[in-house]
């Protein structure tokens, strides 16, 4: 039952309040390799954002909470007493939560390592027993070693290890103690942009360690302050301006039982023809790395010589586009071969030693898991990207099966013969979690206040995937469109799950019809239709969503589209800016928050990769520039950004409203004080809800 003060509460209230109504979800879910364990993040409810740990027998199906966070009443677990670092990691994976957000475990899945407000956390699974180990300060990012007996961690930019006892050695660390120079964390893209949210890794046999070094000093200092205390001192952020430098990164190998950087091995490859480090995996079959080149049309796999830290390319991969990164690729696998993700005859597919083992109706979106005996994958039909569902390779044979059919987005955690399941339908307003197939985790988060009144369509030449959201109970009459977004690379919002629509639903229920559209550039429809944006991330983006526009009469007859609107976040607010400026007879009114309005204002590894080099491509920055082109604006416009924006800095949409201003433009600027890109803030999120509907109803009136 829904605790009493909240049964009259708004839908805003409510979504802010639970973070979307993801709180109380079982997250980061890991299975033991025997498949008799399964382990999970929870809390007790949506208004509980504290996460616990808990473990599932997969043999009885009973649920024991082995880490209670709420019973932990010496340690605070307010995410505010973090490192810095822990901070910043928690924004590049917009992490909203507190308690335990992050874990790791020993290669049995028998005990974990974790860190609540900078402290360290051992937990074991079998005993249910929680013991804090001291350590002198804040530690970030804690793993345990592959045999549980020892602890990685860094504090204050180096790399320790610790005994279960807290006897720390410090691995890795500067002679001058240079504040640029970090051990074992992930730069600033890396973490943003290519999915790797770590900077070190264990040995298998736990005897040695692979850390990134991080030289942070040829990288542009951007400085992020708060105008609303003025008192506060402005704080120092590394930031890489695509077409300026990046940062220095390295990785070397140390002993464990040698500190302070003694039986050093460089790993030894030339940086400036490989500058990106993307993935790094060590198994017991070996180490490998994988290498990308600055502009991204290289991709090489490589095995390293622990003994020497020489290379050997096992793979190179090339495109004359870009080279996508894909979560889990490569893999090595327990015989030696190699399982990659790689686009192949107009599709991603998935490759076993270079061999291609899916067909060419199928786009695989990543590998999930490995073991001995198969690989397991997210894909989709290349027909149809607004679903997504869980594959198997047999490594005997090679053949692949689907282990999900229902309509829907699926994802796993798989461990021996043990697969848990995710699935978010359109038929169910939450998600189900279920362990082979049978018995359900529970879930906690609370049941959304709206059910969505969505329809899914296919637009056009192009078969555009497009969901349409109407009012609960609507009479038929005609209502304002209200487009929304987001448009761009790596992201979709047409999917087949009922939470990809509540904010919808509920602007729905304000009076609008609105119209989700996901076109050229969006994952899933296959190598052609993502390519289709290179060098332009503006013009084809946003013909695509007014194609959609123009066929709107014919898919729903109340649609005023003499009265549109267009509102959006990151990618989603740069193109609503575009809308109104490029096509004013289309589109009526935009809210556009924390917009890019000028591609050479954004890092290097995204912005590159679509955009190429502005040193050498300024006319294509030039041309899909909103600042450039603020003389343009004849309809209404709402612009919103947070000042702790440390991603889409400020200095976006500072830059076009100067813009604006010169060009005697009529706008409307909100600026968040102490808010960064996720905009975590409970009163925060629930009120800009509100001033976006406000300020779409007036622009929009009759």
């Amino acid at each position: 039952m829904q605790p009493a003060t909240f049964l009259s509460e708004t839908f805003p209230r409510q979504f802010a309040r639970t973070q979307r109504l993801t709180v109380g979800e079982p997250r980061n879910i890991v299975v033991s390799p025997d498949g008799a364990r399964v382990v999970f993040c929870r809390s007790l409810g949506g208004s509980d954002v504290v996460n616990s740990l808990y473990v599932l027998d997969v043999a009885t199906s009973i649920e024991t909470c082995v880490a209670d966070m709420h019973a932990q009443h010496s340690s605070n677990t307010d995410p505010k007493l973090d490192t810095s670092a822990e901070q910043s990691r928690r924004e590049r994976a917009r992490e909203g939560a507190s308690g335990i957000v992050g874990y790791s475990c020993d290669d049995e899945v028998l005990k974990s390592a974790y860190c609540v407000a900078g402290q360290l956390f051992i937990t074991n699974f079998i005993t249910a027993v929680t013991h804090k180990i001291e350590i002198s300060d804040a530690i970030f990012d804690p793993r345990i070693s592959p045999n549980g007996k020892l602890v990685a961690y860094v504090r204050d930019s180096k790399l320790c290890i610790c005994d279960m006892s807290g006897a720390e050695t410090i691995i890795a660390t500067e002679a001058d103690l240079n504040n640029d120079v970090t051990w074992g964390q992930a730069e600033f893209v890396a973490g943003e942009e290519m999915g790797r949210q770590r900077g070190y890794w264990w040995s298998p046999d736990s005897t040695a360690i692979a850390a990134c070094r991080v030289d942070n000093s040829p990288v542009a200092i951007t400085w992020i302050g708060d105008p609303a205390n003025p008192m506060t001192q402005p704080r120092p952020h590394r930031y890489p301006f695509a077409g300026t430098n990046n940062a220095d990164v390295s990785l070397h190998l140390f002993s464990v039982d040698h500190a302070n950087n003694s039986l050093r091995v460089d790993v030894q490859w030339q940086q400036s023809q490989l500058e990106y480090l993307t993935n790094v995996q060590w198994t017991r079959n070996g180490l490998i790395i994988a290498l990308q080149n600055r502009e991204q049309t290289k991709l090489e796999v490589c095995a390293v010589d622990t003994s020497t830290g020489a290379l050997s390319t096992i793979r190179t991969e090339t495109d004359e586009h870009w080279i996508d990164l894909v979560a889990g690729s490569p893999a090595l696998l327990a015989d030696g071969r190699l399982a990659m993700c790689c686009e192949r005859n107009g599709v991603r597919a998935l490759t076993v030693d270079d061999q291609v083992v899916t067909s060419s109706d199928i786009q695989v979106r990543n590998i999930i898991a490995t073991t001995p005996h198969a690989v397991y994958f997210s894909a989709n039909p290349l027909a149809d990207a607004t679903v997504l569902h869980v594959m198997q390779c047999n490594l005997t044979d090679l053949t692949v099966s689907w282990l999900t059919t229902d309509t829907g987005v699926h994802t796993a955690a798989v461990g021996g013969d043990t697969v848990v399941i995710r699935s978010a339908t359109l038929k169910d307003i939450r998600s189900t979690t279920r362990v082979n197939g049978t018995h359900q985790i529970e879930n906690n988060a609370e049941t959304c206040l709206l059910t969505p009144n969505v329809t899914m369509h296919r637009v056009g030449a192009n078969k555009i995937a497009t969901a349409i959201v109407l009012p609960n109970n609507h009479d038929g009459s005609p209502l304002p469109v209200l487009f929304d977004p987001y448009g761009g690379p790596h992201a979709q919002r047409v999917v087949c799950a009922s939470s990809a629509y509540f904010a919808a639903q509920w602007f729905a229920n304000q009076g609008f019809c609105v119209v989700i559209a996901d076109g050229r550039g969006t994952p899933g429809r296959g190598t052609q239709w993502e390519r289709d944006v290179h060098h332009d991330l503006a013009t084809k983006i946003l013909d695509d969503q007014i194609e959609v526009l123009r066929a709107l009469p014919s898919l729903v007859q109340c649609a005023d589209t003499t009265r549109v609107g267009i509102r959006g976040w990151s990618f989603g607010g740069y193109l609503a800016a575009l809308a109104v400026l490029r096509a004013p007879d289309m589109f009526h009114a935009a809210v556009a928050g924390a917009p890019v309005t000028k591609w050479d204002l954004y890092d290097t590894h995204y912005t590159e990769r679509y955009m190429g080099n502005p040193n050498t491509h300024a006319a294509d920055y030039e041309a899909t520039s909103l600042v450039a082109h603020a003389h343009l604006l004849e309809r209404p416009l709402l612009l919103i950004h947070g000042l702790a924006d440390d991603n889409v800095l400020a200095a976006h949409t500072l830059q076009f409203s100067t813009a604006l201003l010169h060009h005697g433009k009529v706008h409307e600027l909100l600026a968040l004080s102490g808010v960064t890109h996720m905009t975590p803030q409970e009163v925060v999120a629930e009120n800009l809800l509100l001033h976006q509907l406000q300020f779409l109803q007036r622009a929009l009136a009759k």
